[in-house]
């Protein structure tokens, strides 16, 4: 069967259809998905009806897993990240945010399965970096190349352990994870664009600028990553999986729902950016 793109916006998103992602996949097929998310950042699979390990199997053939850096109570496979809510406002992803940037080397992508949906609600947002970077004045672009910029675990380690997600102590966690340092521009490693690389969950200042200048900088520019023209918005439903490039889309986990959510995350590393 052929693999057929369908974009959903036109600066984000495209859904995949003719293709079971629980079997091993040609490696035709790779390299099409390969260059779709190159293409178009997010893309959706509807009716894949996966377990565990073949969810893991996928995601292994587009690059090495990553564990994640933040276990929650509900993460049994060291492999697998469990993201089980009910009253989601204000437990952090409900900001726009890529993940795992507090760490040296973000993750490249991350493929997200659908186990349990609420009846209505628990959508996600996805957004180009790509398209908020350009849409920005040639001044100001000019301005934030070769800036950089400090991003911590605090921000997101306090959210998760007071909602009761985390089981870990901050202070074992800021040990284990320091602030690291990266470009306010990134470029893409594989499409050598140049995309924003900032975040409301995880950065917390601009280096080369003062405190009041990086703080007027940076609330700037986590209100500009919120255009919708930006944009895509995706509705789960069960045996839904979505495969994200982390390096150059953020999302934004929409806390309109007050029954049981799971969605299980398989995190593919990156490498540290430029």
């Amino acid at each position: 069967m052929t693999i057929e793109i369908r974009p959903i916006t036109a600066e984000i998103g495209a859904e995949l259809t003719g293709i079971d992602l629980g079997r091993p996949l040609a490696a035709e097929a790779i390299a099409t998905i390969s260059r779709a998310l190159h293409d178009h950042l997010v893309l959706v699979f509807r009716n894949q009806q996966m377990n565990e390990d073949e969810h893991i199997g996928f995601a292994r053939q587009f690059g090495e897993i990553q564990p994640p850096p933040l276990k929650t109570h509900y993460d049994a496979n060291p492999l697998l990240h469990v993201l089980d809510q009910t009253n989601p406002k204000g437990e952090g992803a409900d900001n726009w945010h890529a993940d795992h940037t507090y760490t040296a080397e973000p993750a490249l992508g991350s493929v997200l399965r659908a186990v349990r949906v609420p009846s209505v609600g628990g959508d996600t947002a996805f957004a180009s970096m790509y398209a908020a970077y350009e849409a920005l004045s040639e001044p100001l672009r000019r301005m934030l190349d070769g800036l950089t910029a400090e991003h911590d675990v605090s921000r997101s380690a306090r959210r998760g352990i007071r909602a009761g997600h985390l089981k870990a102590d901050l202070s074992e966690l800021q040990r284990r994870l320091p602030p690291v340092t990266h470009p306010v521009v990134r470029t893409h490693p594989v499409t050598r664009r140049k995309l924003l690389f900032v975040n409301s969950n995880s950065t917390t200042r601009i280096q080369e600028l003062d405190e009041v200048e990086s703080d007027m900088l940076l609330r700037f520019l986590f209100e500009h990553v919120k255009s919708p023209e930006f944009q895509m918005r995706h509705r789960w439903n069960d045996d839904a999986v979505v495969f994200l490039d982390n390096r150059c889309a953020q999302h934004y986990a929409v806390p309109d729902y007050h029954e049981r959510r799971i969605l299980h995350r398989v995190t593919i590393k990156g490498d540290r950016p430029f």
